[in-house]
């Protein structure tokens, strides 16, 4: 079994690279990048005199040099591949912090309190330190070329910096590091993935087992058709009809319209805090679980009637065995194994929160934020969800592997 596990972790690294490498190419070639967005707020500006001197061109030409910048800080200044190896960390890049625009032999601050100066020895560029005019090595030299067909002279130092060295960038849109962003949102749908997923559970293998039970009955017809119809609707829609219900004035009013908690919330005490965030909880909660009884109640459902027609149970049943103890210790030892293998999937619950029903109710978490971030091109931070949705699920794969292997020692993995 360890080398089966091998063989699917080993196995799991092509896959992340071809996922990887589709969903870089394609946002990369969607036109409104950031950079275009770039172009279009400048050109915006000097139409209304905010940056071009009152001219009312929309077609105004933004400067080579300018043009240039806004190429080499979006990297549009190198091909797709090398894009795509300097986002992954493969390929060396100018550091932001110690990349500037130099003239030969013209002393240039160049950030962090240096000052260097570029001096020229036949065909070689040296950066050196203008204060002690000790050579700098680290640095390098060379001509970028601008939109008018010039060049300039810039001065930078190259690192390797991209996701396999845990720098996944900064938002174009909210100008903050991404992980940063990611680690503030994300506990709460941490919270609200966990509680939907537990609430989901419980009610359907309760049901699950209450309808296999009873299987055939008024109640197993009717649940079945509620389940389904329940099923059919997206949770999203079914938010926006709860909110009708309870939280307008034409409603009830008795629940929060929007957000995750109250103005007030940092004032509170613990213990209204607890009461606050369960009020909160309630809608956007059910309108999360709501779509999930369907497939977890009939898998239940359907796992527990193939174990009761089971030898094994008709043979406990003919001892003389308690039924509840023929159900609850024999049959559904066996039945809950299919539940149990997708136990794995719950670790993509950092990410799993419904975006719409996170926008339906105001809520500031991560699927808003990725749904956020598609619509405004914000490269990084949907490069960023590409990534951790991709390693959660290959992992939760391989996890739920690992739990069906040990909670069914029948399974072996070869």
């Amino acid at each position: 079994m360890l080398q089966y596990f091998i063989r699917r972790i080993l196995l799991a690294i092509p896959t992340f690279i071809g996922c990887t490498i589709v969903v870089f190419f394609i946002v990369q070639l969607a036109p409104g990048g950031p950079l275009e967005q770039q172009v279009q707020a400048l050109k915006a500006a000097a139409a209304t005199g905010e940056g071009g001197g009152g001219n009312n061109n929309m077609e105004t030409v933004i400067p080579p040099s300018a043009m240039a910048e806004l190429e080499r800080y979006y990297q549009f200044d190198k091909p797709i591949y090398v894009r795509y190896l300097i986002w992954l960390g493969l390929y060396q890049r100018p550091m932001e912090s110690a990349d500037v625009p130099v003239e030969l032999d013209v002393p240039r601050n160049a950030g962090e309190g240096r000052r260097i100066v570029v001096r020229r020895q036949g065909d070689v560029y040296t950066v050196y330190d203008a204060a002690t005019n000790a050579a700098l090595p680290e640095w390098n030299v060379e001509y970028q070329k601008l939109g008018d067909g010039t060049y300039q002279l810039r001065a930078f130092m190259k690192e390797f910096s991209g996701i396999l060295t845990g720098n996944f960038g900064k938002s174009h849109r909210y100008q903050e590091p991404v992980i940063d962003l990611m680690i503030s949102r994300m506990p709460i749908s941490l919270q609200f993935g966990l509680i939907g997923i537990i609430l989901g559970y419980c009610i359907s293998i309760y049901l699950g087992v209450t309808k296999a039970l009873s299987h055939g009955s008024k109640m197993d017809v009717i649940s079945s058709g509620i389940v389904f119809i329940l099923y059919s609707i997206p949770g999203w829609a079914v938010g926006a009809v709860l909110l009708m219900i309870f939280s307008t004035s034409g409603g009830l009013d008795l629940l929060p319209l929007r957000g995750f908690e109250s103005s007030d919330y940092g004032d509170m005490q613990f213990g209204s805090k607890i009461l606050d965030r369960a009020i909160h909880f309630i809608l956007p909660t059910l309108a999360y679980t709501i779509g999930s009884f369907a497939t977890l109640t009939m898998l239940m459902k359907n796992s527990l009637l193939e174990a009761l027609g089971q030898d094994y149970v008709r043979t406990a049943f003919a001892k003389g065995i308690n039924e509840s103890r023929v159900i609850w210790l024999h049959a559904m030892r066996n039945s809950i194994i299919p539940i149990a293998s997708r136990l794995g999937g719950l670790i993509s619950i950092f990410f799993a929160s419904s975006y719409l029903v996170e926008i339906v109710f105001g809520i500031e978490g991560m699927g808003k934020l990725s749904f956020n971030a598609i619509q405004n091109r914000d490269f990084t931070v949907v490069f960023a969800f590409t990534v951790f949705n991709v390693v959660f699920i290959l992992f939760g794969a391989i996890l739920s592997d690992f739990i069906l292997a040990m909670v069914d020692p029948r399974i072996k993995f070869k």
